[in-house]
């Protein structure tokens, strides 16, 4: 796919409310350089219709208010010099005080080389005002636009909470003409295109231009609007008994269970889904959203059940998945709910050298550290460490058929019988259902699970439990 170029007016009225963009950008003196390079400048101007290769200022975005950071690449390439690197590092500042959200949209081709070191040196000034805008709680989103190279997608176009590129887009660290002559070599086809780079885990999509505004207003939805009042309806806490544990353990391991797909699905409103960990790892067995459940925003990570298999169990770069969804929730001040239901982390030797007894690790310390609002939800298969890793929330609900073990019950039953046919005696034995779990006090809430339920049932159920939980720590800690 070829990508459209825009130009830099044409992205603002694709995104903004129509007449609602207010610049932000002063004059620039260009008396000081040669005249040569002043020549090159007013041409460049002319050819772009803008004064330099950014435009900044504020607008809204179906009412809701954002700056806004567009490259404009008919400007030399839309390479960045020491002018507009710091029009860039002043509208992201500016950003922060007015605690905007700000959206950068890319199209460079990296420093202007007419500059050289100083202009190199002002993507760093960039970065550092990106992060206070982060450390502010306020969300940074990415737009790389075709092409995006050098030292703008090397800092500022790599540093946002959410990042999407146009269909067809080259995106990489240096343009492939410039690797090929550096190195001898030419990159294989493909490799920084945007598509690539999305399946990789490196960027969490591709969005046409024209449903940029679209995805922006479901993503401030959730970032910046006030919670909404509840509609699912929630089930009592009166959970009738539940029998024997094997029953329950085959229960949540039909294909027709409500996953963490279904209370998305049935569930939450205006789902945005991230992908990957954006460093170049994507384990589609866990999934991120930024999301509303039942009118609750918050970030959701989830193991999903319908994406493991022996072929492709939970691996370690799925928990640096949990563990992204993790930050995000801490730095956007949002609630996370984390989502419980997988057979177990992946068991092989790729998985023992990409570590994934520390992932585990790391990310059950790194919840046990969020300072926002925590829940996890053990909606079926709870096995093994790879469970554990999402479990150690402010506040724990389970399904009533849900569960919990050290291993799956065949496992114990080999280490302690030598064979798999005690397994039931062994789940019973092990107390691993959400009932023996809420009498030992590692489970706050049980929902109710009725005979019948389809998994739009099930997931409406549990979200609505999700948000009077989210509710009510929100409300506590204000």
């Amino acid at each position: 796919m070829t990508a459209r170029r825009l130009g830099a007016r044409q992205v603002l009225d694709l995104v903004l409310d129509p007449g609602s963009f207010e610049s932000w950008d002063q004059p620039i003196d260009i008396s000081g350089h040669a005249p040569a390079y002043q020549e090159a400048l007013r041409a460049a101007a002319a050819t772009a219709g803008t004064d330099e290769s950014v435009v900044t200022g504020r607008g809204l975005v179906r009412g809701r208010a954002v700056a806004v950071v567009v490259n404009e690449f008919r400007f030399l390439g839309g390479s960045v010099g020491v002018d507009a690197a710091g029009r860039i590092a002043d509208a992201v500042r500016r950003a922060t005080a007015h605690g905007l959200p700000l959206l950068a949209t890319t199209a460079s081709g990296g420093t202007r080389m007419q500059e050289g070191t100083p202009a190199f040196l002002r993507m760093v000034e960039i970065g550092r005002a990106v992060m206070a805008h982060r450390a502010a709680g306020l969300p940074y989103l990415v737009y790389l636009r075709h092409p995006t190279t050098g030292g703008v997608f090397a800092s500022w176009g790599s540093l946002a909470h959410l990042t999407v590129a146009e269909p067809g887009a080259l995106v990489g660290f240096l343009g492939p003409k410039v690797i090929e002559a550096l190195t001898g070599e030419a990159l294989p086809a493909g490799v920084q295109g945007a598509e690539n780079l999305a399946a990789k885990g490196v960027i969490d999509g591709v969005v046409a231009p024209e449903n940029l505004s679209g995805l922006l207003e479901r993503t401030l939805a959730v970032l910046v609007d006030e919670p909404s009042p509840s509609s699912l309806p929630r089930r009592g806490d009166e959970v009738a008994s539940t029998g024997a544990a094997w029953p329950s353990i085959l229960r949540t391991r039909r294909d027709d269970r409500a996953g963490v797909r279904d209370l998305l699905r049935y569930g939450a409103q205006g789902t945005v889904r991230l992908s990957g960990t954006d460093e170049g790892e994507r384990d589609e067995s866990m999934l991120v959203a930024l999301t509303r459940l039942d009118g609750q925003p918050c970030v959701v990570v989830g193991q999903d059940r319908s994406r493991q298999s022996a072929t492709s169990p939970m691996g370690p770069a799925a928990l640096r998945v949990a563990r992204r969804a993790m930050v995000l929730a801490e730095e956007l001040r949002l609630p996370l709910v984390a989502v419980i239901d997988t057979p177990g982390a992946e068991l092989s030797r790729e998985a023992e050298e990409g570590a994934v007894a520390g992932e585990i690790a790391r990310c059950m310390a790194l919840l046990t550290r969020l300072t926002v609002p925590t829940l996890s939800v053990i909606l079926g298969q709870g096995c093994g460490g790879g469970a554990l890793a999402l479990l150690p929330a402010q506040r724990v609900v389970a399904a009533q058929h849900a569960w919990l073990a050290p291993l799956p019950p065949e496992g114990a039953s080999v280490i302690v019988h030598g064979d798999t046919r005690h397994a039931a005696e062994m789940a019973e034995a092990q107390h691993v259902r959400a009932v023996d779990l809420r009498a030992e006090g590692a489970v706050h809430h049980v929902v109710p699970e009725r005979d019948g339920d389809t998994p739009r049932d099930l997931a409406v159920a549990v979200a609505a439990e999700c948000a009077r939980q989210l509710r009510e720590m929100t409300d506590a800690a204000h």
